[in-house]
C-alpha cells in the first residue's frame, strides 16, 4: 500500500473519529434542552447516553473485532457510515424518550464501527510507530468535541433548535464517506492479525484482564464527567459548554504531541501520571465555582488526556497476540462500563438535587450542590487508578 494511500485512509479516519466526537459534544450540549423540551428526568438522559455509549457503541467493537479478520476494514467503516446516516436522521426527527433511544442505538452502532475498523487498520498500515499515530488519531476525539462544543454553543446562543445541532453531524459524516469512497484497503493479513482463537488466547493473559479493570475506570473517568458537563456545572458560574471545549481543546494538543511523551515516560508511566493528575482534576472541578472552574478543567484535561489511546497503544505493543479483537474488546470494555454508568449519574444528579432542595437549596444553588456531590463520588475512580497504574508501574519496570 502506498503512503499517499495509507494517509488519505487514516485522514478518513479522523474524520470518521470526528463524527464520533461531534456526536457526543452535541448530545452533551443538548441534554437541558431534552430535559426541558421532552420533559426528561436525570435517569432517562443517562439510559439515552447508555445507548449511545454502553450498548450501540460496545456491541458494535466488540461484534466488529470478532469479524474483523472476515470482514476487514472496507466494509466496516461503510457500516459505521449506513448507521451514522440512519442514527442522525432519526435523531432529528425524534419526538419521544422511545425514539431517542432507537437513534441512539444507530449512533452509538456507527460509533463503535469506526473504533473496530479504524484502530487496527491504523496499527497495520504504521506497524512501526503504533502508539504515536492511535495517539495522533485520537487526537480528533478531543478535537471533534471542541469544534462540537464551540458549534453547539453557538447554535444555543442563537437560539435554534437542538435538531440543528444534531444536523451538524451529517457535515464529517458525509466528508470521511468521500475520503473513503474508491481506496484500497488493507486486508486483515496485511494488518498482522492472528488468528481468532490465537487472539482469544492473547486475551486469556492476566496482563490484559488487569488492564481490561482499568479501561473501566479510565473510559469512566474521561467520558463520564465530560458527558454531563452541562448538569455538572450549569450552576458553577462558568459556562460548560467551554469547559467542555476548554478541555478537548488541550486535549487534542497533547495527543498531537504524545511521541515524545510517551517515549520519554513509557506507557506505564504516562497511565500512572495521568491518574494523580485526573484525580485532582475532578476533585477541583467538584470544589471550585466561577473562573477557578476553568483552571480546574486545565488540570482534569491533562490528566484524561493519554487515557484512552495510551490503553490501546499498550495492548497493541505489550499484547499483539490479542490482535485486532483485543485492541476492540479493550475499547467497547471501556464504553460498556462508561454507558452503564450513566443512569446511575443521573440519578446521582436527582438524589443530590432533591436533598438539596429538601434542605432549603432552591435554583441554582441546589444544582451546584447536586453536581458539586456527583463529583465527589466520580472522584474516586482516578483514585483508584493511582493504585492500579502504579503497581502496573513497578510491575512493567521489573519485566
Amino acid at each position: 500500500m502506498s503512503n499517499l494511500n495509507a494517509n488519505r485512509l487514516f485522514t478518513a479516519s479522523c474524520f470518521a473519529l470526528v463524527t464520533t466526537a461531534f456526536a457526543f459534544a452535541i448530545r452533551a450540549g443538548i441534554l437541558n434542552e431534552l430535559r426541558d423540551k421532552l420533559g426528561l428526568d436525570g435517569t432517562q438522559l443517562g439510559l439515552i447516553n447508555q445507548m449511545v455509549l454502553g450498548i450501540g457503541f460496545p456491541i458494535a467493537t466488540i461484534v466488529g473485532g470478532l469479524l474483523y479478520n472476515e470482514l476487514g476494514p472496507k466494509r466496516m467503516v461503510w457500516i459505521a457510515f449506513a448507521c451514522h446516516l440512519l442514527g442522525i436522521l432519526s435523531t432529528i426527527f425524534a419526538t419521544s424518550f422511545e425514539m431517542l433511544l432507537v437513534s441512539s442505538f444507530f449512533v452509538g452502532f456507527g460509533n463503535g464501527s469506526v473504533e473496530a475498523a479504524c484502530n487496527p487498520m491504523i496499527a497495520g498500515m504504521y506497524s512501526n510507530n503504533k502508539t504515536t499515530m492511535l495517539n495522533r488519531f485520537h487526537v480528533w476525539f478531543p478535537g471533534g468535541i471542541f469544534l462540537g462544543s464551540l458549534i453547539s454553543q453557538l447554535i444555543t446562543s442563537m437560539g435554534m433548535s437542538w435538531q440543528v445541532q444534531v444536523g451538524v453531524m451529517l457535515i464529517p459524516t458525509v466528508a470521511y464517506a468521500f475520503l473513503f469512497w474508491g481506496q484500497k484497503f488493507p486486508e486483515a493479513e496485511e494488518a498482522g492479525q492472528a488468528k481468532l482463537t490465537d487472539n482469544l488466547m492473547g486475551m486469556l493473559n492476566p496482563l490484559y484482564l488487569f488492564m481490561l479493570f482499568c479501561m473501566v475506570l479510565t473510559a469512566n473517568t474521561e467520558l463520564s464527567t465530560q458527558q454531563w458537563v452541562g448538569p455538572l456545572l450549569e450552576s458553577s458560574g462558568a459556562k460548560p459548554m467551554i469547559i467542555l471545549a476548554l478541555t478537548t481543546g488541550l486535549m487534542a494538543v497533547g495527543r498531537f504531541y504524545a511521541g515524545p511523551v510517551v517515549h520519554r515516560l513509557n506507557p506505564t508511566g504516562v497511565l500512572w501520571g495521568s491518574a494523580i493528575i485526573a484525580t485532582l482534576g475532578i476533585y477541583l472541578l467538584g470544589h471550585t465555582t466561577g473562573a477557578m472552574t476553568y483552571v480546574a478543567a486545565i488540570m482534569f484535561a491533562i490528566g484524561v488526556c493519554y487515557f484512552w489511546p495510551t490503553m490501546l497503544g499498550f495492548t497493541g505493543e505489550y499484547l499483539p497476540k490479542s490482535g485486532a479483537l483485543g485492541m476492540s474488546v479493550m475499547g467497547g470494555m471501556g464504553m460498556f462500563a462508561t454507558g452503564l454508568l450513566q443512569p446511575i449519574v443521573g440519578s446521582w444528579i436527582d438524589s443530590a438535587r432533591q436533598s438539596a432542595e429538601a434542605s432549603g437549596l432552591t435554583g441554582p444553588a441546589a444544582e451546584l450542590l447536586a453536581g458539586q456531590e456527583t463529583l465527589g463520588k466520580l472522584v474516586i475512580l482516578p483514585a483508584i487508578l493511582i493504585v492500579a497504574f502504579g503497581a502496573l508501574w513497578f510491575y512493567m519496570r521489573k519485566k
